[in-house]
């Protein structure tokens, strides 16, 4: 019996090995999505999985997968408006040419979609711009690489404070009942420390590269971005209501979701009514890729997880969390990190919130898991979806090329002592 439990368990990591090789390489480039669905099936083959095992990993998925789709339509939509494209070309009207004032609000900006419209979202809409902006101001490869680079590195370091704001955050809160408010009180100190501390060395690394000037006639005229001025004009109060209803619908414990999909499906109407080609484009735009991925990879991990990598984890843990103060506060943060970095975060966060479950870990565990995951995927390329869909935006614009090696050594510069003052300031 044991032996086959242990061959179940050599077997899941053989299929999770193989699926994430082929989503690395994607030959024939079907989609990663379709090659995370792939495992899945041989998972199901091999009785890794069964159907009840879909089931259960809805159960602690599904308000995330909704929410997250929900979310990226609607900043799909907004974008398509002109809304991020006109704030982003008044901070470069704004800076008057100095490139250093241009970076530090770029981040700022990109801090506070990553917070709102969660990283995805912000990899998504901010990394073109960025590279329009780059295209249009005639920036050198060094200044451009430091923009980029920091953009990809903000959209997570901010995707701490709300539950929405980040894939993560939505499956942990689901899975052990936080509202809204409570996760917002634990997290909002964390955030600001991991967003400054971010901005304050990405700044010192790349000090010597954005000294420049560029040239602001280059900029194109703000008021040029607006699409749709309804729209436009209606961004921002309908962010304010969308807050507001996820803290309101926090007290009596309802599901972000039950507030995320009907705000889309109302923004998707008025866009229907008003520019039907428009909400076709946003769709099309959408990342479902990420979703058929996120899905395919939660069953595969589960699969491992019943096969006992479970065990594994949680007596890991629990070793980690029983150390000498302060490591027994900051070692449970980094393992949940490596996890992320190589596991992905989507799955690593799932396996990570069972394990602290199984061993009936405190509420300070649950957020070193959140901050672990949402923080330690930039150690490598494929840590989070955020950074897989900036990576995808940056080969199809073109003109700036990111090496494997070259993002590696940046992150463990940048994520590491971020990591470690963002945990240390949870326990403030």
């Amino acid at each position: 019996m044991v032996q086959a439990y242990d061959t179940q368990l050599v077997l899941s990591i053989v299929v999770f090995l193989a699926t994430l090789l082929l989503v690395l390489k994607n030959p024939r480039k079907i989609g990663i999505g379709w090659w995370a669905m792939a495992g899945a099936l041989v998972c199901f083959l091999l009785n890794i999985t069964t159907l009840g095992d879909i089931v259960v990993v809805w159960g602690i998925v599904g308000n995330a997968t909704l929410t997250f789709v929900s979310i990226i339509v609607i900043t799909l939509l907004f974008d398509e408006a002109g809304y991020f494209e006109y704030i982003a070309a008044r901070i470069a009207r704004f800076s008057k040419g100095n490139l250093f004032s241009a970076f530090i609000l770029f981040l700022l900006f990109d801090a506070v979609i990553g917070a709102l419209f969660a990283n995805d979202g912000a990899a998504l809409v901010l990394t073109p711009i960025a590279i329009s902006f780059i295209k249009a101001t005639r920036m050198d490869s060094k200044s451009s690489i430091a923009l980029i680079m920091s953009v990809g590195f903000v959209a997570d370091a901010s995707s701490l404070p709300l539950v929405t704001s980040n894939l993560v955050n939505i499956v942990s809160a689901t899975y052990f009942s936080i509202t809204y408010l409570d996760y917002f009180a634990h997290m909002i100190i964390p955030d600001l420390v991991s967003v400054g501390s971010s901005i304050l060395i990405l700044t010192l690394i790349y000090r010597k590269s954005i000294k420049g000037k560029y040239r602001v006639e280059n900029v194109s005229d703000p008021e040029q971005a607006i699409k749709d001025r309804l729209i436009f004009r209606l961004a921002t109060p309908y962010i304010m209501l969308m807050i507001t209803a996820y803290f309101l619908t926090s007290i009596f414990r309802i599901e972000v979701a039950f507030v995320a999909v009907p705000a889309m499906l109302l923004l998707v109407g008025i866009y229907y009514v008003r520019n039907r080609g428009t909400v076709i484009n946003a769709a099309k735009g959408a990342p479902w890729q990420v979703v058929i991925f996120s899905f395919g990879m939660y069953l595969i991990v589960f699969g491992m997880s019943n096969a006992g990598l479970l065990q594994i984890i949680s007596s890991a843990v629990t070793y980690l969390t029983n150390l000498q103060y302060p490591l027994n506060l900051v070692m449970p943060g980094y393992f949940f990190s490596l996890m992320a970095a190589f596991m992905n975060n989507m799955p690593s966060v799932m396996i990570g919130s069972i394990a602290i479950a199984h061993i009936s870990g405190g509420t300070s565990l649950i957020y070193s898991n959140v901050i672990g995951n949402d923080i330690g995927p930039k150690f490598t390329p494929i840590g989070s979806l955020a950074t897989l869909l900036w990576l995808h935006t940056i080969r199809s614009k073109g003109g700036v090329v990111i090496g494997a090696s070259y993002y590696m050594k940046i992150g463990f510069i940048v994520a590491l002592p971020v990591l470690t003052l963002t945990l240390l300031s949870l326990y403030v």
